[in-house]
């Protein structure tokens, strides 16, 4: 039952083959027997979760509820909900309950998911690799001695494991899509407001954007179809139509021109990682697409222009977690500046810190035309590079990352090192664009993804051409072997 993808449980529901009771009741057994080897959850929610899927069966009884009703999922625990403890993976926030459910929460909600629990992440969504977690590092499913990536690794590792059919994620750059590659699952960035940011905590405003992960592309493509639309309470949210998102999968995408930008292809990208897209760009070939190189030329910029701007909105946003009004409170302050400064350090762990701290440095006063506003300018020069590529190119396929997944430890010591993991993720969000990452292949018995990036709510595009390429491969049918 759990091999099964999200379109299948669905069919499977519909035709009364199965009940959401027994399905709920399924992985939450698996979740139990599976998650001590991996950490994946934070919270698990058996009790509200079995009350759920008894209303999706009393709807599907009765001949309605929609293609994800009774489908069990979970949720990035960045995302509030109404009564359950939402951390961000922070001892700062460990001992808050959300007093409302986030907007993409509400609509899963609507579409009749059923919640099984909150994932582990990156403490703040701030990390690549799934090891500044308050709870302790996620482990990745196909080798635990190896990280699953970040910062939605908890969700990577849960639907990869296959102790959740899906699962929602945040990327600000790259956090969606790179724990989808070194997991082997589907993990979609949508344009920026195409999902509302409405209870989704904080960490970059100009870059956060939710967004779903499964196994397969027709998976996503139902997941998006819930969450995509225009929220009031969301000032960044864009109010344009949604359309049906998996209408669209199955069309040809002979004459589709795909871009390939040279400067993803060369220093840096592991020789054995490289075979694997260039076979993955010969099946887009068979399937009909036009294949062309692209010049992105200011990629190299993104990494250093992202660690400006990222840093600088997360220390504003930051800024309200000062032990006074909800989350971690120091014992015994001696005075306002003591709660304020034991709170925030006590609360806080090393790379949160150190990403307030290099954004504090570059808002301030001296540094701010410097750095900050400079960082500006050349987002500017890396989204025009897109919008060159695009007047050639449908898409742009690259390796979602330089690299396999890597040991647990491995760059802890080494921020930028860790930093550089994301270094074909980082110019999407930066751009605003949509951006998913797809199985492709393996190398030394660990994932490889493949990442395709779209114009503007290019995303119907992206899930065709990524369904397209599952259709004629089985990479995303492979499940780790202890799972």
């Amino acid at each position: 039952m759990h091999h099964k993808t999200i379109a299948e449980l669905s069919q499977d529901l519909h035709a009364k083959k199965i009940s959401s009771v027994e399905l709920t009741q399924h992985f939450l057994e698996r979740i139990k027997r599976f998650d001590e080897k991996l950490n994946s959850f934070i919270t698990i929610t058996e009790d509200a979760a079995l009350q759920a899927a008894k209303a999706a069966d009393q709807k599907l009884a009765q001949g309605q509820g929609g293609p994800l009703a009774g489908i069990p999922i979970a949720h990035k625990d960045i995302f509030c909900t109404d009564g359950i403890k939402t951390t961000c993976g922070s001892r700062m926030l460990d001992n808050f309950i959300a007093p409302y459910d986030a907007t993409v929460v509400t609509a899963m909600k609507k579409a009749g998911t059923v919640m099984v629990g909150k994932t582990n992440m990156d403490e703040f969504a701030m990390g690549s690799s799934n090891e500044t977690s308050y709870y302790g590092t996620v482990k990745n499913p196909w080798n635990v001695d190896y990280v699953p990536g970040g910062s939605s690794g908890g969700s990577a590792a849960a639907v990869a494991a296959a102790l959740v059919p899906g699962a929602t994620g945040t990327d600000t750059g790259g956090s969606i899509r790179q724990p989808a590659g070194l997991c082997n699952i589907s993990g979609l960035k949508p344009t920026y407001g195409r999902v509302s940011r409405y209870g989704m905590i904080a960490f970059a405003s100009s870059l956060d954007q939710g967004g779903p992960l499964a196994k397969t592309a027709e998976d996503v493509a139902m997941l998006l179809n819930a969450m995509a639309g225009f929220d009031p309470k969301d000032s960044t949210s864009v109010d344009q139509p949604v359309p049906d998102y998996t209408a669209t999968l199955n069309d040809s995408i002979k004459g589709i021109r795909i871009g390939l930008p040279k400067e993803y292809f060369s220093e840096g990208l592991n020789n054995d990682v490289a075979k694997v897209i260039e076979t993955a760009v010969k099946e887009y070939e068979k399937l009909g697409a036009v294949i062309q190189e692209i010049s992105l030329p200011n990629t190299a910029l993104s990494v250093p222009v992202y660690y400006v701007i990222a840093p600088a909105e997360c220390s504003s946003n930051l800024a309200r977690y000062d032990g006074v009004r909800y989350g971690y409170r120091c014992k015994d302050p001696v005075d306002l500046e003591d709660l304020y400064k034991r709170s925030r350090s006590e609360g806080f762990g090393s790379e949160v810190k150190r990403r307030i701290m290099i954004g504090t440095y570059v808002l301030s006063a001296g540094y701010y035309d410097a750095y900050y506003l400079k960082a500006q300018k050349v987002r500017r020069l890396i989204r025009d590079d897109f919008t060159e590529a695009f007047k050639k190119v449908d898409v742009i396929l690259s390796p979602t990352t330089p690299t396999p997944a890597f040991k647990i430890g491995e760059k802890t010591s080494d921020p930028i090192s860790m930093y550089l993991s994301d270094l074909y993720t980082i110019a999407a969000p930066l751009a605003g664009l949509p951006g998913i990452s797809i199985p492709a292949g393996f190398v030394n018995k660990l994932p490889v993804g493949m990442q395709l990036i779209g114009n503007l709510f290019g995303e119907a595009k992206l899930l065709n051409i990524a369904h397209r390429y599952q259709t004629v491969t089985d990479w995303h049918k492979h499940m780790p072997e202890a799972f």
